[in-house]
């Protein structure tokens, strides 16, 4: 099946918005543009193949060597003008050049004289090689001054590749415009949910909401694990394709449900707020498909343009047009920080209350003046040592450690948050203190009466 009717049949069967549908890449009308700009430039005698040909002797000074580029620098607007600029060598004011076909070179005899004046052939302008007899280029060799002064510049007079690309950069434009609109709405929504999910997980709510709130950490330790939309590890860095975001979201529901885990929701807000946590979710994934195909269509009009013109702007285009969403693929990376900020965070995590040293909950936190936070068991042994150093940023803090640097809010925060984990720390510092006192043969086991 051809790619535009692949496309097409995207658009209709992934449920977009039809406001989505109408604004995606008019693919059918720039392959009909495409066709006006290779007619244009076989009319022209400037056919792929003779372009190829030139391009392929770029590196020769000796023959004609032209540049097709995309410069916005032409007027204020954001939009560029496509530019074919041609560097003739003349010999008695006639364009010689013995590689070019018969029909270009007479076209270039033609529009040499219309030219106005001979352009400075040293002037090396946005995409342009400069001409210069100290060139550094170590595969041009020097070029002489008799040589120079025979080069003149030619914009060819081309009308339908503005069009292709006016065509294009418009679509573009929409398009993150759109994006940017899809991307706030679903920020917002994201916000107010974890207003919710807060709300509906404070612990000073009783045991209904105590409940909650360990079954949203477990949720959210799963959706972390899952790493639907992007991916912290170094095997496979960076933003997923929608087709693995589905597979890892399929993953984490079926976690969700083999565990039971919605079931331990006990209270109404919380069970609705889950649900809108999966709808969040499928919209993002939308939105990325839909990113996605409308991207993959660019890159397939860009690559089709190059083939069909030889003029190479496939590279130069995702570039110049300074697209901020679309080509810039940054949206699920963008609502995953979002979500770990406004979402995920609301719920606090054990792992972000560990002790650096033990792996056990930081319970009786000292803040040191480093700013390191560490349980205060393991900073009172460290100190018997003799160990000066944080064992983090290599600062000579322990030492000078003391009452003041006890962390109240933050124990009172664990207190609340991680009752179960603080209790297990506490019991913990008792045994390890009973055995330094009675030895290491101490049991905190009840007694048995006979």
């Amino acid at each position: 099946m051809k790619f535009a009717q692949e496309f097409r049949k995207s658009l209709q069967q992934e449920g977009f918005p039809q406001r989505w549908v109408s604004s995606a890449v008019p693919y059918g009308q720039l392959k009909k543009c495409l066709k006006k700009v290779t007619n244009e430039l076989q009319e022209l005698g400037l056919d792929k193949d003779t372009l190829a040909q030139l391009a392929n002797t770029q590196k020769d000074p000796s023959t004609v060597a032209f540049h097709y580029h995309l410069d916005g620098k032409t007027t204020d607007s954001k939009y560029f003008r496509p530019r074919l600029t041609f560097f003739i060598h003349l010999k008695d004011g006639v364009a010689v050049d013995a590689k070019l076909t018969p029909s270009t070179r007479d076209f270039l005899k033609k529009i040499v004289p219309r030219t106005e004046g001979v352009s400075d052939p040293m002037v090396d302008e946005p995409g342009h090689e400069t001409l210069s007899p100290t060139s550094p280029n170590p595969q041009r060799p020097p070029l002489s001054e008799e040589y120079l002064s025979s080069i003149q510049q030619i914009e060819v007079p081309l009308v339908f590749d503005g069009e292709f690309f006016d065509i294009l950069q418009t679509d573009v434009s929409n398009l993150d415009v759109l994006q940017e609109e899809e991307q706030d709405k679903l920020g917002k929504e994201i916000a107010l949910l974890g207003q919710e999910i807060n709300i509906a997980t404070k612990p000073s709510k009783g045991r209904k909401v105590r409940g909650d709130l360990e079954t949203w950490r477990k949720i959210f330790e799963l959706y972390l694990d899952a790493r639907v939309f992007f991916s912290t590890l170094e095997s496979d860095h960076g933003a997923r394709t929608s087709s693995q975001a589905v597979e890892q979201l399929r993953w984490f529901q079926d976690q969700v449900l083999s565990r039971k885990l919605v079931h331990g929701l006990k209270l109404n807000n919380s069970r609705q707020a889950y649900t809108r946590f999966l709808n969040t979710n499928a919209l993002l994934l939308q939105i990325l498909k839909f990113q996605e195909i409308n991207n993959l269509a660019v890159t397939k009009i860009l690559k089709k343009f190059d083939k069909r013109t030889s003029l190479g702007v496939s590279r130069v285009f995702p570039v110049t047009v300074r697209s901020n969403h679309l080509l810039a693929g940054s949206v699920a990376k963008d609502l995953c920080a979002q979500m770990s900020t406004e979402l995920i965070s609301v719920v606090p995590q054990l792992d972000d209350y560990l002790c650096p040293i033990c792996f056990a909950v930081a319970y009786w936190p000292v803040r040191l003046e480093c700013q390191h936070v560490f349980c205060s068991r393991c900073l009172v042994k460290m100190s018997r040592k003799g160990e000066r150093f944080c064992p983090l940023c290599r600062a000579d803090v322990i030492m000078r450690a003391g009452l003041e640097n006890f962390d109240s809010a933050r124990a009172a925060f664990l207190r609340e948050y991680f009752p179960k984990e603080v209790k297990e720390k506490i019991r913990a510092n008792e045994r390890e203190r009973n055995r330094e006192i009675f030895g290491p043969d101490y049991s905190d086991s009840p007694c048995s009466v006979m």
